[in-house]
């Protein structure tokens, strides 16, 4: 789809008068001769502006370039020069009478939009597909990830400059770039010499790390985030802040910078994100990077596997990697820069501040000039006038004297938090060192049962929050949580005690009933689980690190309470180490149902990765742990995983048995729950491979029975596309294309990699048997191509493409079906399932799950 108009037409309109007309005639000459040399479709005329449409992004990319050429050779009345912008993209949008509509036609328009005179863009998609097959003298730009008007994602450009032409414009008329850095309150004081040399080094095209080293509380953050607000323009891809406070270790902050960059779960592998990055020319401000063991090793390999990357990095210590170039951070000016921070943040807390400058100068020399201890120290204006706070800080623990003895900048930022913790009563000081056994912060809730001696801790909250000591973030539910370097101090303070121990357990014991709570929560509300799990997975990791060591019993708990998240987040290898560690530390020296769970989690968690032996061996166990004790719900539990893996291991009878037996089993406990739910929908596919396709159709509809009373709408999708997929399979093509759409907004709304690949799969299956040999081809190139991102294995992808070109043999010879299986590689599922969603939510609601033939 191209997109056309002239440049400042109305402008030419006053300079031409009359000859306005000649000009606009010889215009649409030029191009709709152009259009039809190159198969183009024209689709609306008005005024100065062309809707055309071509078979092939090349065809298009070559029409716009070959109608850049003849227009620029044209002689114009007046000696003018019409100056076209030009926009492309490649969808699939709706047609009707003969027109096209849909958010892929929207979407061409903005991309049109974003060109200036004389320029062609185009949209991410059409730059894939042309990138090996330009026209001869055409070269191919990125222009970043841009955000466009009434366009909710951002969208990469492309330029395609002309030889010859002009090749140099301004920033696309988009809404910017898209970037991740925070909006700071307030401005940044004392760092314009800094800003100058790290401008320079960014930069620099031989600099590609540049690390702000220096002590806690010296403004690294503050300042990397500043260095590349200032940088941006020079990023097409944009610039990214990625906090990591609470990564501990090279796979945390792998997972982290992929949450920082929006990159979905599934693809937070290594190598698939460095992949990722090396198509992009963007800047990483990753911050607070000195407690990460192996933080070194990551960033090398972003550096050497995407060389259009640069990375500012804050950190306590340098890196040490060949590339990196340090740069000092130091405490501020005290003689103008922090007295200036100092008055903005005493303000900020007593309007009416009224400061003698020669006192808050001192004040400022006696604390380094360190931007957190004048944080820190400030706002206690409130209670302490100029002299008192003077008089403090001459105390034993007097930060100032304390740093000019010594270089050790960390034992400064130390004494400042000690400072102000000495000013708290001893409740706020007991409230304060336990909070530090939180990871991630956590909620009133759980500051009342682990942290607090009253039953309401509001006025200890309050109270930190005033000194500075803890950030609260109002939400549902409100949020409380330390700075990374206070944390620290807290944790210390903590250790020193000889409640330490008491409170990780109390903590562990918190967590190990939230996660069980929230397991049994996913079924009826899937969101509302998952975005709790999301937000407390700081301290379900914090727990589970503790309990694995020093309470094995609990750490066993924690993994039967938490197997479900770690494949509903995408961190599934994270999950299978925390359960090996567990069960190994186990040994034979516990036997219980927790323990029979821990060992479910991990066959879970091992059929995702493909290891079905391995998880049939942990099923196995668990079953007969579960036997042992008489644990009939764990044996009904552990008979659907061993059914599950002997399918995946091509034991369909053994499967069909040990299913049955369970369902049997279950059916004795009386209870409709999603444990039933799975089971007779892992026995349908038994009987559906089996050929028993009646018996599935039933199992598939009371499995849906079940979910749609419990309410669980995950479980309701996956066995609700597995009903689709059956119906498909028997010739009931148009029912299942019925439930199928119904269903797309829904699995969307989940983002389950896994879900969404299974479910676009059987998309895939119903467009091949309506003929719709495109749509599925490249659906099939999407599922294809993500499955590779994501490394999730498809054992039946042979025998899956076999069946689909046999099914579409008819309507599409086999190099067309490979080519738009090609196209359909760049393309992203969920992009192609959201544009079935036509008419879906009334065939949501006009199709019964369980009515029984249809």
């Amino acid at each position: 789809m191209v997109f056309t108009d002239i440049e400042g037409s109305t402008v030419l309109l006053r300079r031409l008068g009359d000859s306005y007309l000649e000009a606009l005639e010889g215009h649409r000459r030029i191009l709709r001769a152009v259009w039809r040399e190159y198969d183009g479709i024209e689709q609306g005329t008005e005024g100065d502006s062309f809707f055309v449409v071509f078979p092939t992004a090349a065809g298009a990319v070559g029409a716009t370039v070959e109608g850049q050429r003849r227009l620029a050779g044209h002689e114009w009345p007046g000696g003018e020069r019409l100056r076209v912008r030009m926009g492309i993209h490649t969808g699939t949008p709706g047609i009707s009478d003969g027109d096209y509509w849909g958010m892929d036609v929207h979407r061409a328009a903005r991309v049109a939009a974003a060109a200036h005179g004389g320029q062609v863009i185009l949209s991410a998609t059409t730059g894939e597909l042309i990138r090996q097959a330009l026209p001869d003298g055409a070269v191919l730009r990125d222009l970043g990830t841009h955000h466009l008007k009434d366009i909710p994602e951002p969208e990469r450009l492309f330029q395609v400059t002309v030889l010859g032409l002009e090749e140099e414009f301004p920033p696309p008329r988009t809404l910017g770039t898209a970037t991740s850095l925070p909006v700071p309150a307030t401005a940044l004081l004392g760092r314009e010499a800094d800003l100058v040399r790290l401008g320079e080094l960014v930069r620099q095209p031989d600099v590609r790390l540049v690390s702000l080293v220096g002590p806690g509380g010296a403004g690294k953050t503050r300042l990397g985030i500043a260095v590349a607000a200032g940088a941006i323009k020079q990023f097409p891809g944009g610039a990214y802040f990625v906090p990591l406070a609470d990564a501990v270790s090279e796979e945390v902050m792998w997972s982290s910078i992929a949450e920082g960059l929006d990159v979905p779960p599934r693809e937070r592998t290594p190598a698939r994100l460095t992949a990722y990055l090396a198509q992009r020319t963007l800047l990483l401000v990753l911050d607070n990077l000195e407690q990460v063991d192996g933080a070194d090793r990551v960033v090398a390999q972003i550096l050497d596997r995407a060389p259009q990357v640069k990375v500012v990095a804050t950190s306590r210590r340098p890196l040490g990697l060949v590339a990196e170039r340090q740069h000092l951070v130091m405490p501020l000016d005290p003689g103008s820069a922090a007295v200036e921070l100092f008055v903005q943040r005493a303000t900020a807390v007593q309007p009416d501040f009224s400061p003698d400058l020669a006192i808050v100068r001192e004040i400022c020399e006696r604390l380094d000039g360190l931007p957190l201890a004048i944080e820190l120290c400030a706002p206690r204006i409130r209670v302490l006038s100029l002299e008192e706070l003077l008089d403090r800080i001459d105390d034993p623990l007097d930060i100032a004297s304390t740093s000019r003895v010594t270089p050790d900048r960390h034992r400064t930022l130390r004494d400042t938090i000690a400072w102000s913790y000495d000013l708290l009563s001893p409740e706020h000081q007991r409230v304060f060192r336990r909070l530090a056994v939180f990871s991630g912060g956590a909620d009133l809730a759980a500051i009342t049962a682990i942290a607090t001696d009253s039953a309401d801790p509001l006025d200890a909250v309050a109270e930190l929050h005033d000194a500075n000591l803890i950030t609260v973030t109002q939400g549902a539910p409100t949020r409380v949580a330390f700075l990374q370097t206070i944390a620290q101090y807290a944790g210390e303070k903590l250790a020193a005690t000889d409640e330490s121990e008491a409170l990780c357990a109390a903590h562990a014991a918190y967590y190990a009933d939230l996660g069980a709570g929230l397991r049994g929560l996913r079924e009826s509300r899937h969101g509302t689980a998952l975005e709790r799990v999301e937000t407390e997975l700081g301290n379900f990791r914090a727990a589970l690190s503790w309990a694995t060591t020093a309470d094995v019993a609990q750490g066993i708990r924690l993994c039967a309470a938490l197997s479900w998240l770690w494949i509903l987040t995408g961190d599934v290898p994270e999950g299978r180490r925390w359960h090996e560690d567990v069960l190994a530390r186990a040994g034979t020296a516990y036997r219980s149902a927790d323990l029979a769970a821990c060992r479910r989690g991990l066959s879970n968690l091992l059929l995702v990765q493909g290891e079905v032996q391995r998880a049939l061996s942990e099923a196995s166990k668990a079953l007969e742990l579960s036997r042992s004790l008489d644990d009939r719900a764990g044996v009904v539990w552990a008979m659907s995983l061993v059914g599950t893996a002997q399918r995946h291991h091509g034991e369909l009878d053994a499967a069909r048995q040990t299913l049955t037996e369970g369902l049997e089993l279950h059916r004795q406990l009386n209870d409709d729950n999603g444990r039933l739910a799975r089971l007779l929908g892992n026995l349908a596919g038994i009987e559906e491979e089996l050929g028993r396709h009646d018996r599935a159709e039933a199992l598939l509809r009371e499995s849906l029975a079940v979910l749609n009373k419990i309410g669980d709408a995950h479980e309701s999708a996956i066995q609700g596309q597995n009903l689709a997929y059956l119906l498909a399979q028997t010739g009931r093509v148009e029912e299942a294309d019925t439930l199928a759409r119904g269903l797309i907004p829904t699995v969307l709304s989940l983002g389950s990699p896994s879900l969404t690949m299974a479910f676009s799969n059987t998309m895939m299956t119903i467009l091949a048997r309506q003929g719709d040999a495109v749509a599925a081809a490249r659906l099939f190139g999407a599922e294809e191509a993500m499955g590779e991102r994501l490394a999730i294995p498809n054992p039946y992808l042979a025998e899956e493409l076999d069946e689909a070109s046999g099914l579409v043999a008819a309507v599409i010879n086999p190099e067309d079906w490979q080519a738009h299986r090609r196209y359909g590689r760049a393309e992203r599922v969920e992009d192609l399932l959201a544009r079935l969603t036509i008419a879906a939510e009334g065939a949501k609601e006009s199709y019964d799950l369980g009515r029984p033939g249809g």
